[in-house]
């Protein structure tokens, strides 16, 4: 497997100053965000300029990028809003196929109209459903068109809460392009360690190999996000049951300090080694 770490772990928009201190943390790979290139993340254009830049400091560096951000809120209760970002994230999607990045990932969203990462008890009504699908037919569209994949993540906050939801909205979507981000620590907010194990065991399964990419991050029983390895993440079974579907792609890190970087990276080096 390949071990990398969010970009933005590092601080500063000097993309190769960043992607320098993504390979001296012990990374050969990372998960890219444009505010590392002094845009916004989402942004509503990126310049040839961008684009070299950011070229030169994969090079430089040594570093590979292997997804994108993209996330907006895509059941926003608002309809301009999700237009506008479905627009921005066809910024992003074009930025990443020209950088040759091959995932872009999502947040499949919440009807909390502040923030996209909280959870909202409309998130359960069929409506939010009813445009989760149509909003992600339109990205689906663009993806195809610029040859890139999306990822979803299953997230409480959000309206694909689980592993089950995700496999429901790969069937309805019936789209190749439609792979998932796998994190361990987001399959539940509490839980034992014997539950957290149980509901992990079944997300992989269930996504097998739709699974694009996995996160490193790791919780303590109550819920509160720990350094990885300080939880309740068995991430030895969480490889071993990744291999066992077939997966061999990038291990991501994040939720995590800068200066927390090189300790994870010779953590996660081990478990997959």
């Amino acid at each position: 497997m390949q071990i990398g770490i969010f970009a933005k772990t590092f601080s500063g928009t000097s993309v190769e100053a960043i992607l320098m201190a993504v390979r001296e943390a012990g990374y050969a790979v990372s998960q890219f965000n444009l505010s590392c290139a002094g845009l916004a993340s989402m942004p509503d254009a990126v310049s040839e300029k961008v684009l070299r830049k950011i070229r030169a400091a994969t090079k430089a560096s040594g570093v590979s990028l292997v997804a994108l951000s993209g996330t907006y809120n895509m059941i926003h209760p608002d309809e301009a809003v999700r237009a506008r970002g479905l627009r921005q994230l066809g910024v992003v999607i074009a930025a990443a196929s020209h950088l040759g990045i091959p995932l872009v990932t999502l947040c499949t969203g919440t009807r909390d109209a502040e923030d996209q990462w909280r959870h909202h008890q409309n998130n359960a009504d069929p409506s939010a459903w009813h445009d989760l699908v149509t909003e992600m037919a339109k990205a689906l569209a663009l993806a195809e068109r610029f040859g890139v994949d999306l990822g979803i993540e299953p997230e409480p906050s959000n309206v694909v809460t689980s592993a089950l939801d995700a496999r429901r909205l790969i069937d309805d979507m019936a789209s190749p392009r439609l792979r998932v981000v796998l994190d361990p620590a987001n399959l539940f907010e509490t839980a034992t360690a014997e539950a957290a194990a149980a509901l992990v065991r079944d997300a992989v399964e269930r996504l097998g190999a739709r699974i694009a990419m996995a996160h490193a991050k790791d919780r303590a029983a109550i819920g509160r996000l720990v350094p990885v390895g300080h939880g309740i993440v068995d991430f030895a079974d969480f490889v071993a049951r990744l291999r066992g579907v077939g997966f061999d792609g990038p291990l991501v890190a994040h939720g995590l300090s800068a200066e927390e970087a090189p300790a994870v990276a010779r953590y996660l080096r081990a478990v997959t080694t």
